[in-house]
């Protein structure tokens, strides 16, 4: 036995992966939200960063942010538990806990009304914040006449999330040179996932794989019995899997609120952790490096990467300090990690048994997560060589691990590494932007 686990661990090693074994990983219930986790750092924990190698000062930002925390975006998530429920109540089917579950449903489901997908306060403040600390952390940058440059899909909730950092950043910075716009033209670079016909062909192929792993992590017989006191009503009446994945989706989504009340104590923690496995492993499938989708979902980002290069390959040439910002969804910043290969975001698992260990997606697209390239140069040099240039990634305003390249101090990069690193790795790609055939 102890032969057999040191082959398998060798072999994890020699396949430049080593997999967390036989680890029981387990989330709180703000996590199992996955993409609905509100975002961890704030004012009070945010983290401390290193400094600058000495006589370099930072002039120039990458940036893409998602949306801020928001109501769900379907309505029927909060509607059909609470008319089950309704119905449910006046056949006398509910136990009490079911009556208090409808109570709160209710109240939760009025409140909804007309609020579809929109930014909660708490995703407003979030952005202010935001904007607060990357101006503290980088005030060198925000001066009079830097250039910001912000675009944002043309959802509402990404453009609220954009005025409010540019708000913010005017406020504290008064003479920056400003722009935003919100405009179809740009959806292609900043929401990809949108245009691109490889999602929907690699959905279907690897559809029944996520299926069948949620099969075996699904088991609704205790929820029922905790609503229902009338099992036979409940299996004529009610659609189990539907019932628990609306009332799952308003829990988690709950932390996107101030006042709203917790429904999680419907669950087991043996449900939540089921159900965020699930869910985990779904984003995994269709984000993830992984040879179950032939390691292409990477590669629809491909053309913001170019975006973001080209951004800074401008701002080389230039004298004047400049942050470009864009605003869209969590599909981008997990997709960024797993291209990017940032924190092991890139990690290829054949098998989805092997994912809650060894990769979860809430670490990378929290409500209003971020990725941030900040670069610095010289203070004191005339002529700004680009071999000069160094780069640093936050990831959630974290420092993060650039997995392919060796930093030149703690976590700053040559620049001209981090640029051919990824060109190359963009143009010795055998995919097309976007349409992926077979």
């Amino acid at each position: 036995m102890k032969r057999k686990f040191k082959s398998l661990t060798l072999l994890f090693l020699l396949a430049g992966t080593q997999l967390a074994v036989n680890a029981d990983y387990r989330v709180t219930p703000q996590e199992a939200g996955c993409e609905y986790l509100a975002y961890p750092v704030n004012n009070q924990n945010a983290p401390k960063l290193t400094p600058a190698p000495k006589g370099y000062l930072p002039f120039h930002i990458e940036h893409y942010g998602r949306h801020g925390s928001r109501w769900l975006t379907d309505e029927g998530a909060y509607r059909r538990p609470m008319e089950t429920l309704q119905k449910a109540s006046a056949a006398g089917k509910l136990t009490p806990l079911g009556e208090e579950l409808l109570s709160k449903i209710t109240a939760i489901q009025k409140s909804s009304i007309g609020r579809t997908g929109e930014l909660t306060p708490l995703g407003h403040r979030q952005h202010r914040e935001i904007a607060q600390r990357i101006y503290k952390n980088f005030p060198q940058i925000f001066t009079p006449g830097t250039r910001l440059d912000a675009r944002s899909t043309v959802v509402v909730r990404c453009i609220l999330s954009m005025a409010e950092e540019m708000a913010e950043l005017e406020r504290l910075a008064p003479g920056l040179q400003t722009t935003m716009d919100a405009s179809y033209s740009s959806y292609r670079i900043l929401d990809p996932n949108l245009v691109n016909n490889c999602v929907k062909h690699l959905t279907h192929k690897v559809r029944p794989t996520v299926d069948e792993f949620e099969r075996k992590h699904t088991d609704y017989t205790e929820f029922m019995k905790r609503i229902f006191n009338d099992p036979v009503y409940a299996q004529a009446n009610v659609d189990a899997s539907k019932l628990f994945g609306d009332l799952f989706l308003v829990g988690v989504n709950n932390q996107s609120h101030d006042d709203q009340p917790s429904i999680m104590n419907v669950f087991s923690d043996e449900e939540i952790q089921n159900k965020w496995k699930s869910n985990n492993a779904w984003w995994y499938a269709f984000t993830g490096n992984t040879p179950l989708t032939d390691h292409r979902p990477p590669y629809w980002l491909r053309i913001l990467v170019e975006d973001m290069i080209a951004g800074a390959d401008s701002a080389m040439v230039s004298k004047q300090k400049s942050v470009n910002m864009r605003f869209g969804h969590e599909a981008e910043l997990v997709g960024l990690a797993v291209l990017m290969e940032f924190n092991g975001g890139n990690i290829s698992l054949n098998s989805l048994d092997d994912v809650a260990e060894n990769w979860q997606a809430y670490k990378y697209y929290p409500m209003a997560s971020n990725l941030q390239f900040v670069f610095y140069r010289p203070e004191k040099k005339p002529q700004y060589d680009p071999e000069e240039v160094l780069v640093k990634v936050l990831l959630n305003e974290k420092e993060a691990k650039v997995d392919p390249l060796t930093p030149v101090s703690g976590p700053y990069y040559k620049w001209s590494d981090f640029r051919k690193y990824y060109r190359n790795k963009l143009d010795s790609s055998p995919y097309d932007i976007e349409v992926f055939k077979d």
